[in-house]
């Protein structure tokens, strides 16, 4: 799998474990962790929910989807979701057969080392595993370093969608499975 121009890959000593959210995982935990990953989006003045979102939102975001996250040294350090119901927004992802990733974040001090595109990855693979024959997400469509990142590892851009009281209008991108 071409991992895309962002891979470095870890030290086997410091790779990280991906495996689903547990009940026993802290939501505050992984809502601090969504803070430190798009606070960089924040200062370019995108404002991306997970930039500030309460841990009720976190909890409400990974309550039907399946939440996978990133464990490294006792802590998580990566998460992604798995969006398998239809959604009505954007138009893309309303349609049979098509799923929606979303919330994918890396610790400051773990990029650029080949865990987002792991993440994503295994989120891809899961899709597979489902049924689904395309999976779709968004980002800010002056987010470039983050466009080339899912165009590296084969992603589309397929349209766009302004989602309410969003600063940006994101790009939808998807990828056949």
């Amino acid at each position: 799998m071409a991992m895309g121009p962002f891979y470095d890959p870890l030290p086997v000593a410091d790779e990280p474990t991906i495996r689903l959210l547990q009940p026993t995982d802290s939501l505050e935990e992984l809502t601090a962790l969504l803070h430190r990953a798009y606070k960089r989006l924040a200062d370019m003045g995108f404002n991306y929910t997970a930039t500030n979102q309460s841990v009720e939102k976190t909890r409400e975001r990974v309550e039907d989807n399946e939440c996978f996250v990133a464990i490294a040294d006792g802590r998580i350090v990566g998460t992604g979701l798995l969006i398998p119901h239809q959604l009505d927004t954007p138009a893309w992802a309303n349609q049979p057969g098509r799923c929606y990733a979303g919330q994918l974040a890396v610790d400051p001090d773990y990029r650029h080392k080949g865990l987002g595109a792991t993440l994503m990855g295994r989120i891809v693979d899961r899709a597979r595993e489902l049924g689904f024959n395309e999976i779709g997400g968004d980002t800010s469509e002056g987010a470039d370093y983050l466009i080339r990142f899912y165009t590296g590892m084969g992603w589309q851009i397929v349209g766009h969608h302004q989602w309410p009281g969003k600063s940006y209008r994101s790009v939808i991108l998807a990828k056949q499975l």
